[in-house]
C-alpha cells in the first residue's frame, strides 16, 4: 500500500439494492480481489444489519475520510451519510432517497477536497428517485451537473462508457426513448461523444491512436439512403469531421456485424447511436466483468454494470465481479503515473 494513496469513495446506491451487499462482500474478500482502499458513504448501522443478514463476519467502522486508508485493513470503514435507516432488503422505500442522493454528493465533495482519488457509484433505482423530484435521468447526467457546480472552470460532459474486457462501447444517446434517437441525432453529438472518447482514451486509458468504430443508425447502415437518410446525412459528415480532427474513426458500420470476434480485432472502442445497440452486445459480452465509466468528468468515476437487483439483497448470493472491477478500474484510472 501506497504511503501516500487516497481512497476511493464508494456511494452506498439504493439502501433496498445489493449495493450494501457487494461493500460487504468486496471488502470481506479484499486480499484474494487485489481491492485499493476504499470507504462507503451512507449508514453504518444498515450495512452492520446487511452484515448479519448474510452471516458475513465483516467489521465496520465510523471514519473521517482521511482515517480510511489506515482503517482498511481492519475494518470496512463507512462515513455516516444520512440518518440511519431500516435495513428492508427488496423493499423500495421513498424516503431512503435523500440519503442515496447526499451519499454521491458526499463523495464527490470528498474528491474536489482531496480525501478520495475516485467515485464508485453502487446502483441506484431511478424511478424511485424521479418519484421524490430528481430532475435527473440517469447518474451520468447528475454527475455532470455535480462537476460544473464544483469545477466551474472546466469543461463537463459526461460521456458514459461500458468497458470490459473484450469490449468498450459508448452510446451517443443514452436514457431516452428510442422513437427520439433519430430526431435527437446530430452531427455535433455524435463528434463531441467521440472527441471526448479519444481523448480520454489517450489520457486515462494510455492508448496512443484510439481507433473509432462508429454504428449506423438504421438496418445495414442505411444502405446508402434506402434504408433511412440519418447515416448518410448526419453519421457520415461527423465520421469526416473526425478524421480531419486527426482522430481514427471508420463507418458507419451496420451494428450487426461489428461484434464478432474478427471484427472487434480492427477498432478500440464502438460508438453506438442509442443504448441497447451498444450495450447489448457489450453486457452479452462481459456481464459480470464490465464496468460504467464516465468519461468527461474533471474526476474518475466508475460503477458496476448491473441494477439493484432487489430479489438478490441481503441473500449473500450477489456476484461482486463487476464490483472489484470497478474499483481496480478507479485506481488505475485515478493513478495513471503507476502504471
Amino acid at each position: 500500500m501506497r504511503s501516500n494513496q487516497k481512497p476511493i469513495a464508494v456511494s452506498m446506491g439504493e439502501p433496498a439494492g445489493i449495493g450494501p451487499d457487494l461493500a460487504l462482500i468486496a471488502w470481506a474478500n479484499r486480499k484474494a480481489l487485489g481491492l485499493p482502499p476504499f470507504y462507503v458513504r451512507g449508514d453504518e448501522a444498515l450495512l452492520h444489519e446487511r452484515a448479519q443478514k448474510m452471516g458475513l463476519n465483516a467489521r465496520l467502522r465510523l471514519v473521517a475520510q482521511d482515517e480510511a486508508v489506515a482503517t482498511f485493513t481492519k475494518a470496512l470503514p463507512v462515513v455516516q451519510t444520512g440518518p440511519a435507516l431500516p435495513d428492508q432488503p427488496g423493499v423500495e422505500a421513498p424516503e431512503t432517497a435523500a440519503s442515496v442522493v447526499a451519499a454521491i454528493d458526499g463523495c464527490v465533495d470528498d474528491i474536489k477536497s482531496g480525501h478520495a482519488c475516485a467515485l464508485v457509484t453502487s446502483p441506484i433505482n431511478k424511478a424511485a428517485l424521479y418519484r421524490t423530484g430528481f430532475a435527473f435521468p440517469g447518474h451520468t447526467e447528475y454527475l455532470g451537473s455535480l462537476a460544473e457546480m464544483h469545477w466551474p472552470g472546466e469543461p463537463a460532459k459526461p460521456v458514459m462508457m461500458i468497458a470490459g474486457p473484450e469490449l468498450m462501447v459508448v452510446p451517443v444517446t443514452i436514457h431516452i426513448p428510442i422513437r427520439d434517437v433519430p430526431t435527437s441525432l446530430t452531427t455535433e453529438l455524435i463528434v463531441e461523444t467521440a472527441e471526448i472518447t479519444a481523448r480520454d482514451l489517450k489520457t486515462r486509458f494510455g492508448y496512443t491512436s484510439p481507433r473509432l468504430a462508429i454504428c449506423g443508425l438504421n438496418p445495414h447502415a442505411g444502405e446508402n439512403g434506402s434504408m433511412g437518410t440519418e447515416d448518410r446525412d448526419i453519421i457520415e459528415p461527423a465520421i469526416s469531421r473526425l478524421r480531419a480532427m486527426g482522430i481514427e474513426a471508420t463507418g458507419p458500420h451496420p451494428a450487426d456485424t461489428l461484434f464478432h470476434p474478427p471484427a472487434r480485432q480492427h477498432y478500440d472502442c464502438v460508438l453506438g447511436m442509442y443504448h441497447d445497440q451498444v450495450l447489448i452486445p457489450a453486457k452479452t459480452i462481459g456481464f459480470d466483468e464490465s464496468v460504467n465509466v464516465t468519461l468527461g468528468l474533471p474526476f474518475v468515476r466508475t460503477s458496476p454494470d448491473h441494477g439493484t437487483a432487489y430479489n438478490l439483497a441481503g441473500t449473500g448470493t450477489a456476484r461482486v465481479d463487476s464490483f472489484a472491477a470497478s474499483l481496480r478500474m478507479a485506481d488505475v484510472l485515478a493513478n495513471p503515473e503507476r502504471f
